[in-house]
């Protein structure tokens, strides 16, 4: 079976650092996933970056450009509060889904790592074109639209966690985010 893989970088960060509280290895996810023979045809990691990138997320991209992944990255906005603070953001989902549809016959399976409810659609657009699909993500960032439509098509990474999680030394030099955003 053919797979494309569709990382929401973001949300993959944040429910490893708030959530699981353990690291995962991005290249044993692609290991787990071809384990049974399938055909990784595409992984896709989507990030926001900041135009002054530090050297720790530029060393954390080309890693993950070496193990297979391609990038694709948008440019971080900075949004103003009315009290005077501000956040930056970047919100791939759109392209996370025109990749998803681009791409269509390329797979036979997409593997969505996000739990953002925001791709309930999508999912239910790709099961209508006969396409398989797998979600992974973790409880306490998975939406419930999310496991609603994915059923049984849905794996808890602690469940595999024996199968992915990185060694000791963290992902990230010093625990520090590849990029500090907020989602929508």
């Amino acid at each position: 079976m053919r797979i494309s893989i569709f990382v929401d970088g973001t949300n993959f960060f944040y429910m490893q650092k708030d959530k699981l509280h353990w690291w995962i290895d991005p290249k044993k996810v692609l290991d787990y996933l071809s384990r049974n023979g399938d055909e990784i045809v595409d992984a896709f990691y989507y990030v926001g970056v900041d135009s002054n990138v530090d050297s720790q997320q530029d060393n954390y991209l080309k890693a993950l450009a070496h193990m297979g992944y391609c990038l694709e990255r948008k440019e971080l906005k900075t949004i103003y509060l009315p009290d005077g603070t501000h956040k930056q953001k970047a919100n791939l989902d759109v392209e996370i889904v025109l990749d998803m549809f681009n791409t269509i016959d390329l797979y036979d399976k997409a593997v969505l790592v996000s739990g953002d409810g925001d791709f309930q659609r999508a999912l239910r657009l790709l099961r209508e074109r006969g396409k398989k699909f797998l979600v992974m993500s973790t409880s306490g960032i998975v939406a419930r639209e999310i496991r609603e439509v994915a059923g049984m098509h849905y794996i808890d990474f602690n469940d595999i966690r024996n199968f992915v999680e990185k060694p000791q030394k963290g992902i990230y030099p010093d625990d520090i985010s590849p990029v500090d955003i907020e989602e929508d």
